[in-house]
């Protein structure tokens, strides 16, 4: 099962639970936010979602976001929504539909929950001023998860130049000979950051910068955290590569198997967590 992270917020004294599982889809539990306006907040959620246009927009949110959606018994649902004998469930639209943007969990800590989208809907409906509050603690979160991703990014930047310098060493300890000059010395450091920059982004620095000169930074101010990670790793393993005397194109070369191998892993891990929420 993937790793689950939870959150809580606040709004007017109600606790509200988050979660997810990938880290970038978050689910809100409606039953949390239902209990504003009752203490049966499961009757609550359900005659929401007896509404037409409720059955609609959960209908357009699978549509633009779940492949395995069923739109033939989400027309059969849209066609009945709004009449008085109409019924509805979190738990029937999820298996008459094999919807994902609602989920039902189970246990001490369990409850219909809803992707942020529709949550943010249902809390519309529950209240507007209530709904204001549940996005104001929301954005607090998510200014403090900013705030500590930015850090980790960060963290790892500082721990590539660490390694850069490692690299650096190895290049002057090993490749460049006391005949060269101060510009052919410049120039063998410049191919060493190219080469893994080629191996990683598909490119040399000077390339990037033809392509983005809006940009600020440079083209690994712009790489994401795995990138990073990896860029971290392969400049490690160049500097234990030029010690073995290899030469550039044997390194590149190892250097590409070392970058396909581990960004490989990473984005299976990131692929696993982003895989349907299921019961607990």
């Amino acid at each position: 099962m993937s790793k689950i992270k939870k959150e809580t917020i606040h709004a007017k004294g109600i606790k509200i639970g988050i979660y997810t599982t990938d880290f970038e889809n978050e689910y809100i539990s409606l039953t949390d936010i239902a209990r504003y306006k009752s203490e049966d907040p499961n009757d609550v959620i359900k005659n929401w979602m007896r509404n037409r246009d409720v059955i609609e927009f959960l209908g357009l949110w699978e549509q633009l976001h779940n492949e395995d959606f069923k739109p033939v018994e989400f027309d059969g649902f849209k066609k009945e929504a709004g009449a008085n004998a109409f019924t509805m469930s979190p738990k029937k639209w999820i298996e008459t539909t094999n919807a994902i943007g609602i989920v039902s969990k189970s246990g001490r800590y369990g409850g219909t929950f809803a992707h942020s989208d529709i949550a943010f809907e249902f809390a519309s409906w529950i209240s507007a001023e209530f709904k204001l509050y549940i996005i104001k603690d929301y954005k607090r979160l998510k200014y403090e998860e900013s705030s500590r991703l930015s850090l980790k990014w960060n963290l790892n930047r500082e721990v590539s130049k660490l390694n850069y310098k490692v690299q650096t060493d190895a290049i002057k300890d090993s490749l460049i000979p006391a005949s060269l000059t101060s510009k052919q010395i410049r120039c063998t450091y410049a191919s060493e950051a190219d080469l893994l920059n080629t191996v990683l982004f598909g490119k040399t620095a000077k390339e990037w910068r033809l392509d983005n000169p809006e940009a600020e930074g440079n083209i690994r101010d712009h790489a994401t955290l795995h990138q990073l990670l990896v860029l971290s790793n392969m400049e490690s393993y160049n500097a234990v590569l030029i010690k073995q005397n290899k030469s550039q194109e044997e390194r590149m070369n190892l250097l590409h198997e070392l970058a396909v191998q581990q960004m490989a892993s990473l984005e299976s891990n990131v692929k696993n967590l982003r895989q349907p929420l299921s019961l607990l």
